[in-house]
């Protein structure tokens, strides 16, 4: 048994090889899953563009329109991180629609996941962090729209707060968004989740577990979703460029493994999204990764 993803191809955009984001990591992903039979080719779902409507349910048109034709402004240019092209426009409406057909497939079938995603630092009107656009806040607005869903919870486990997610979903308690992140990482400044645990520097495995155990058991007994988004950041690893924590590679397989056995308890769908990882190598970056989703086959088995 196995899962279905989104991929696409094209979720590469040029970048300078020297630029902090590993922009290689989605397509040695794909590669090394399906080398591996973890997920078979068949169960690839390439998406499509993104509908401007659908995009526009979060962001605003001047901000997709920068991203659509590039910046005129330098600052936001800056701000965003990531140097503008027709290839990212393309990889940013792409990745987009491969984070809302996953939900769709865990809406389905229990568990899916889209090899990209977790932009959760991407406000309303810009982007900032290596985050264009919103995917999570896209595809939860789309899903309550279309009456897919009512309610929805964020497990954010990447080192670097949802402040994107949190700001998006401030005001409305059908979105439980929960960040669990380091205190003294970036963003500096932080906005409100519906909870946010601060880490801080150098934790590992044990307290980390434990806290996010004690963390999920207080959320389900406030909070009955209808699907659940997980962003399984890497970066929470020792030696990872911008972490700052010490978690072992068996110590995040493990917090997959925590997430994945709380939506299956929940009786949630469950979305699987990459969001950031710098560990030294991108092969690292992928070996990394690449538990999250072998965590959720062998949960099937």
């Amino acid at each position: 048994m196995s899962i279905r993803v989104s991929y696409s191809p094209h979720y590469y955009a040029p970048i300078p090889e020297t630029h902090a984001f590993p922009m290689r990591k989605f397509e040695r992903l794909f590669a090394y899953l399906t080398q591996k039979d973890i997920i078979p080719f068949h169960n690839v779902i390439e998406p499509g563009m993104m509908d401007l409507s659908t995009l526009r349910g979060v962001h605003t048109e001047n901000y997709t329109n920068e991203i659509m034709f590039g910046f005129t402004d330098k600052l936001r240019a800056r701000r965003l991180g990531l140097p503008w092209s027709i290839g990212l426009m393309k990889r940013s409406f792409l990745a987009c629609q491969g984070t809302l057909n996953a939900a769709l497939m865990a809406l389905q079938d229990g568990i899916s996941g889209n090899l990209a995603g977790g932009t959760h630092h991407s406000f309303p009107d810009h982007g900032e962090g290596f985050c264009v656009f919103n995917d999570v806040a896209i595809a939860i607005k789309y899903l309550k729209a279309s009456l897919w869903i009512k309610k929805a919870l964020i497990i954010d486990c990447d080192v670097h707060q949802g402040n994107g997610t949190a700001s998006i979903f401030s005001d409305d308690d059908s979105v439980y968004t929960f960040s669990i992140h380091g205190e003294k990482n970036y963003p500096f400044r932080k906005q409100a989740s519906t909870f946010d645990i601060g880490l801080t520097d150098n934790l590992e495995d044990a307290d980390y577990l434990k806290t996010l155990e004690i963390a999920l058991s207080k959320i389900s007994h406030e909070f009955e979703p209808d699907i659940i988004f997980y962003l399984g950041g890497i970066d929470v690893l020792k030696g990872d460029r911008f972490g700052r924590l010490a978690l072992s590679l068996h110590g995040l397989r493990r917090r997959d493994e925590v997430v994945i056995k709380f939506a299956k308890e929940l009786h949630s769908p469950l979305v699987l999204l990459l969001s950031g990882g710098y560990a030294p190598t991108v092969e690292e970056t992928v070996l990394a990764h690449a538990q999250q989703f072998e965590a959720a086959v062998a949960s099937l088995n």
